[in-house]
């Protein structure tokens, strides 16, 4: 049942990965206009171009969800410490819990997407930050929330007894990730289009990790 469900989540996520690229692909074919800080091209530039001037700019929510960026760091670093107290009292790599290693692997992959979108720019950022134009998609901080803070649900769920604790910690980490991503979506500091791709990405690979731990671990 659970080697069943594994495929089919493997399935899922490269459908979604798919449906990123294609989306990528298409912010830089349809109504692609030269509206982008220093002229640069932005696709869907109509629809953009209304949002951005909906919300405008909010720089203190931009600042605040900078911030709170670091959360989905500092739980990488946590499972990095546990499966390295694990490496170090079982004294070998292969005894660590396969989970643990696939989720190691997975965030490797989430920080490699983060740097290749950094290095290759699809589009810039909507407004100049500290006289810099920054790459702007997929949305980095969407991404990395929507990568990380489910792993922690993930985990959570599998390694912890009680039930209560188990609510609210699921309960803490689905509002943080709404805060963050409508955050992103309405400081300005990103295109629509923006959020969207990170959402994308972000849900497929995390399926895809899923899909693996459930394809590799026996309980």
């Amino acid at each position: 049942m659970m080697k069943k469900k594994g495929k089919k989540n493997l399935l899922f996520g490269g459908i979604l990965i798919a449906t990123f690229l294609l989306w990528t692909a298409l912010i830089q074919m349809v109504d692609v206009h030269p509206l982008g800080q220093n002229g640069t091209n932005i696709g869907f530039a109509t629809f953009n171009c209304w949002f951005h001037r909906l919300t405008d700019v909010h720089m203190t929510i931009y600042t605040i969800t900078d911030w709170l960026g670091l959360v989905p760091l500092v739980v990488c670093l946590t499972f990095a410490g546990v499966g390295l107290i694990q490496l170090i009292k079982r004294k070998s790599l292969f005894k660590v819990d396969p989970d643990i290693i696939v989720l190691g692997v997975y965030y490797v992959v989430v920080m490699l997407s983060y740097f290749i979108f950094e290095i290759i720019p699809i589009n810039y950022r909507p407004i100049l930050i500290n006289g810099i134009m920054e790459a702007s998609y997929p949305s980095s901080t969407t991404l990395l929330v929507l990568c990380v803070m489910p792993t922690l649900v993930e985990q959570i769920q599998r390694r912890m007894s009680c039930s209560a604790l188990k609510r609210i910690i699921t309960i803490l980490a689905i509002a943080f990730s709404a805060f963050m991503v409508i955050g992103r979506l309405i400081s300005g500091v990103h295109w629509f289009t923006d959020i969207v791709g990170g959402v994308l990405l972000s849900a497929g690979l995390f399926t895809v990790y899923k899909a693996v731990v459930m394809l590799t671990i026996k309980k």
